[in-house]
């Protein structure tokens, strides 16, 4: 369904969404709906921090996390409109400096996530943690060494941070300004946002910005901080009301030609031709069968979700400055009530989930199948992912928030697969058995590993301890037996997620949800 209309807007209704964080102790949410363009429904629920009686508002400025990255995407392509650049430049015309490997591909590539590149915000949390703050200068000189890449640009679509990282250090190159005077001056004030700005990292002293708290180990909340600094990949804090003031205008813009808001909107292809559901900072999506335009967007301690439903003419936006409440979770439950002629939510029989493990003879990932009560874990590369079964029980990603481009079918008994075929955006992977590798002794591994293009070390204990030291930091992890051969290597603290160690007899190649086969050599 692509039409849909509005509901009987209840008020009523909707604050009985936020009735969870709707109390005076611990944080919570910002909520903002228009239709057509007006603002129907603001409210704050919850408080905008835990040391002070002072609640949320629609005033309130907090992180938007990477829904920055249609900002960014939109201070590029003013320039493509004044004739300064092209969005299919090459990323070296702009950053001669970056290693060759990496210097072809394109604006249009790094806008839609479909470069290649590896990705260097997850290079740095996972190798040199998140105790210290990394300035973007620094952690994109890591482009300048690695001399791979995940993929060959245009193959496949993986999220990547780093990538908007070099956009917006290619804008400072274009307009010999300050990414964030870019943003001030071409977009933030022609449209009235004057609560907008982005914000480097989350110690300095910002008038009306709420406390960002990440849930603690021991219970309770701490304070989240960003310790990558905040650029063109998710570093805007904004407001509740500038937000609603921007969605408007999305509609009608007075910044950015109509060519270039069409090009935005409109999904990218992978070479096979499959739509990847990501235009230029925007994804496009359905929910129970109504066509979206939104973006979701984390930090530390903080998450948001931006949403349009273009036929119906509704606009939400939902802030939450905790991360134990999701927002995209909160904004499908205001569409519930607010859009009539939704499809029927699917009747969800119960299935026994899959257990399983296994190894791709093709590319060396590996899949395990966890039962996690009555739900289904896919852990894709030592990264765990919630799957779903449909109608016909192939396993299909349930991400909070972004399109559904990845699913997973079962060959054989479903229980107990004989095989699994690992489907993304149209590319397929076929994977066999593999058995658990049972108690083996992490003394075979045990030694000093490098990956000389990232600066990083890995140490691997006789007793499953691992250190990992990168060029800002270091992390903590501990390694367990997968199948033969892979382990697979777990955080000992969040917000590391680690991923799995695939060894052969030169040392081994680390891989996760956002890097692939980073090679490490035996020291």
């Amino acid at each position: 369904m692509s039409e849909s209309s509005l509901a009987a807007f209840d008020e009523r209704m909707i604050d009985a969404v936020f009735a969870e964080v709707d109390q005076s102790r611990l944080p919570g949410a910002v909520v903002g709906i228009a239709v057509d363009g007006k603002p129907v429904y603001r409210k704050g629920f919850g408080l905008a921090s835990m040391e002070l009686p002072v609640v949320l508002s629609p005033a309130a400025r907090m992180p938007i996390g990477s829904a920055t990255k249609h900002f960014t995407c939109l201070a590029y392509m003013l320039q493509c409109e004044e004739g300064r650049a092209n969005v299919d430049d090459p990323i070296g015309k702009y950053l001669p400096e970056l290693n060759p490997v990496i210097k072809s591909v394109t604006m249009r590539q790094l806008m839609g996530h479909l470069g290649g590149l590896r990705d260097i915000f997850d290079i740095c949390t996972t190798f040199s943690g998140t105790a210290r703050e990394v300035r973007a200068a620094d952690a994109i000189a890591l482009y300048r060494d690695m001399n791979d890449m995940n993929a060959a640009p245009g193959v496949t679509w993986s999220y990547n941070n780093g990538g908007y990282m070099l956009l917006s250090a290619a804008i400072e190159r274009i307009t010999d300004q300050p990414f964030e005077e870019v943003l001030r001056t071409r977009i933030f004030e022609p449209v009235g946002m004057f609560d907008t700005l982005l914000r480097h990292f989350d110690t300095n002293v910002l008038h009306g910005a709420a406390t960002l708290h990440k849930t603690s180990e021991k219970g309770g909340f701490e304070k989240g901080h960003r310790y990558i600094e905040g650029g063109g990949q998710g570093g805007i804090v904004s407001t509740v009301n500038d937000m609603l003031r921007w969605m408007a205008h999305m509609d009608a813009p007075v910044v950015g030609r109509r060519e270039t808001w069409k090009l935005m909107r409109t999904p990218q292809t992978v070479a096979n031709g499959f739509s990847t559901g990501y235009g230029l900072g925007l994804m496009t999506g359905s929910y129970r069968g109504a066509d979206t335009l939104f973006h979701t967007g984390s930090v530390v301690g903080c998450n948001s979700q931006m949403l349009k439903v273009p036929c119906a003419g509704l606009d939400i936006v939902v802030m939450v400055n905790r991360d134990d409440i999701l927002a995209p979770v909160l904004v499908n439950k205001v569409l519930d009530i607010c859009l009539t002629d939704l499809e029927p939510v699917e009747d969800e029989t119960e299935r026994a989930p899959a257990t399983g493990r296994f190894r791709s003879p093709k590319s060396g990932r590996v899949i395990q199948l966890v039962a996690k009560g009555a739900q289904q874990i896919v852990s894709i590369d030592g990264t765990d992912l919630l799957f779903a079964p449909d109608a016909e029980g192939v396993l299909t990603f349930m991400p909070v928030g972004g399109p559904t481009r990845m699913s997973v079918t079962l060959v054989g008994v479903r229980e107990r697969p004989t095989g699994v075929i690992l489907s993304e955006f149209g590319n397929a992977d076929e994977f066999v058995p593999a058995a658990p590798a049972g108690n083996a002794d992490a003394l075979s591994i045990a030694g000093q590993y490098c990956s000389a293009g990232t600066g990083s070390t890995v140490t691997v204990e006789a007793d499953g301890r691992v250190h990992a030291t990168g060029r800002f930091g270091s992390a903590e992890y501990r390694v367990e037996p997968l199948i033969e051969s892979v382990w697979r290597m777990r955080a000992t603290a969040a917000p590391p997620i680690g991923g799995i160690l695939s060894f052969d007899e030169h040392g081994f190649r680390f891989s996760n949800g956002n890097t692939r086969a980073l090679a490490f050599r035996r020291v």
